[in-house]
């Protein structure tokens, strides 16, 4: 399971259960908490009716009397009031009063005179003294429709309890209130986990993508390409920068290590015929045989400073992560400096160059570095091509793809050279019996190529010769400079 996904589902199931807790948590105090309003507001008002109710209760007076008739009268009102969106247009109240014994003497629906509720909790613990309430059904086979009872005590001068009213109220006419504030708190803990979830699938999806990023940058360097770093932020940016100095730092260790043992291993033989020569100049020679040692000495020193430049060259170029400022370039002035270049060369070797560009051809990257890689594709043309031949240099479109071929008329590549062409200092024996080059060209028109985002290869024609390819991104194409040529 990836990282992204463990991180979101925890997240998840963090906020489900803290959301599913609150949620619960406040949904089960709305109903009690309404309630226990209601049953203070019934308490001050049992209270004021048991005053009001005193004068006609110790005169016997309460099936005539001013209690009676004004209560009657306030319960059959239409109030008429709107109460958070909610009409009230009568008044669901019923009231009634018991002797000192729990009889019932009076009560506003007149169901229940003479009844014994002597041992209802309001009523019971009213005549002792104590606060009394009750919340109970009426019908059995309704047992959801419970009603609210909340008493108050009657006192004679003496203040002695001689008797005691309650005040119900059904508790329906409490469940749009409290349904309504129900279905708020839902919607709202419902908005905030959503809320929630969006912001932790936020979260990790960028953490993932932070990651995945860096991986692979990793997995591309381990694989030998030269990737640029990702942008990140926070902690991933240092993360990256700690990944790409540690890069820099190993591939310099490994570069350093690779090149003093290439290099020496290289070095060896135009020393060896440098020393052996100036070994026999040192004995008495005949003049030609002292200028033809002479002359081997000059040919392996410039063989020696010819491999130092291109290894500095190619050194630089190697170390260069992607091209700094690459401008559009001038494709056939390019092509038509190049040839012009190697006229001196192609002369004293009896070739000609022939060229051939389609129209409209454009490229992005540095126009230095890439004539460079097609001097040096044919120079190596050049060596193995027999005289009097002809070098073909041309330039098409495939697709994106700018394609750049120099082929000669050579003899070609073995099969098992094909692989290795472009490894540093490898070179294959001239055909004239000439000496081997550094080795160090292709490995520069590889690298090149890499820098401009696309690749270098080398192959063999069907009738005879080998035809060495640059495939670039056309103009307008980004320069990824992370391919590594083989």
């Amino acid at each position: 399971m990836r990282i992204g996904l463990r991180i979101l589902l925890g997240y998840l199931l963090v906020v489900a259960l803290g959301a599913l807790l609150v949620i619960e948590v406040f949904v089960a105090q709305v109903k009690p908490g309404v309630r226990q309003t209601t049953e203070n507001t019934l308490v001050d008002m049992a209270n004021v009716l048991a005053e009001l109710a005193t004068d006609d209760f110790l005169s016997r007076r309460l099936d005539d009397g001013d209690f009676d008739r004004r209560l009657r009268r306030a319960l059959t009102r239409e109030p008429g009031a709107a109460i958070s969106g909610f009409d009230k247009n009568d008044t669901n109240l019923r009231v009634y009063i018991t002797d000192a014994a729990g009889t019932v003497v009076f009560d506003s629906d007149g169901e229940a005179l003479g009844e014994d509720y002597s041992q209802w909790n309001d009523v019971y613990l009213t005549l002792r003294g104590r606060y009394g309430a009750r919340s109970s059904a009426p019908d059995p086979a309704q047992p959801d429709a419970t009603v609210m009872h909340v008493a108050a005590p009657i006192r004679d001068e003496a203040g002695r309890i001689v008797g005691s009213l309650t005040v119900a109220k059904p508790n329906r006419a409490l469940a749009p209130f409290i349904e309504r504030s129900q279905g708020t708190v839902l919607a709202w803990g419902i908005g905030l986990l959503g809320v929630a979830l969006l912001v932790g699938a936020t979260t990790a999806g960028w953490i993932t993508r932070q990651l995945d990023a860096l991986r692979r940058y990793a997995q591309s360097v381990a694989a030998g390409k030269r990737p640029r770093l990702p942008s990140a932020a926070g902690e991933f940016a240092e993360l990256g920068q700690a990944l790409e100095t540690m890069r820099r730092q190993l591939e310099g260790k490994q570069y350093v290590e690779r090149y003093v043992q290439d290099l020496t291993h290289e070095m060896k033989s135009p020393l060896a015929a440098i020393r052996a020569s100036a070994e026999l100049l040192e004995s008495p020679l005949p003049a030609a045989d002292q200028a033809r040692f002479a002359r081997a000495i000059e040919i392996q020193s410039e063989r020696l400073t010819l491999m130092v430049q291109r290894l500095l060259s190619l050194a630089a170029l190697e170390h260069q992560q992607a091209l700094e400022n690459p401008a559009p370039i001038d494709l056939p002035a390019l092509l038509d400096q190049v040839t012009r270049d190697m006229e001196p060369t192609l002369r004293t070797r009896d070739l000609t160059i022939r060229t051939q560009a389609e129209s409209g051809l454009s490229a992005n990257g540095d126009a230095f570095l890439l004539g460079q890689a097609l001097a040096g594709l044919l120079e190596n043309a050049a060596s193995f091509a027999p005289a009097g031949s002809t070098l073909d240099l041309q330039a098409r479109r495939v697709g994106g793809q700018l394609v750049l071929e120099v082929a000669d008329r050579g003899p070609g590549l073995p099969d098992y050279a094909l692989e290795r062409a472009f490894e540093r200092f490898y070179s294959l024996p001239r055909p004239d019996g000439g000496e081997r080059g550094s080795g160090l060209g292709l490995c520069f028109v590889a690298e090149v190529a890499a820098l401009h985002g696309g690749s270098a290869r080398l192959a063999n024609r069907e009738d005879g010769g080998a035809v060495a390819t640059l495939q670039l991104p056309l103009a307008g194409a980004p320069v990824a400079g992370s391919i590594r040529a083989p």
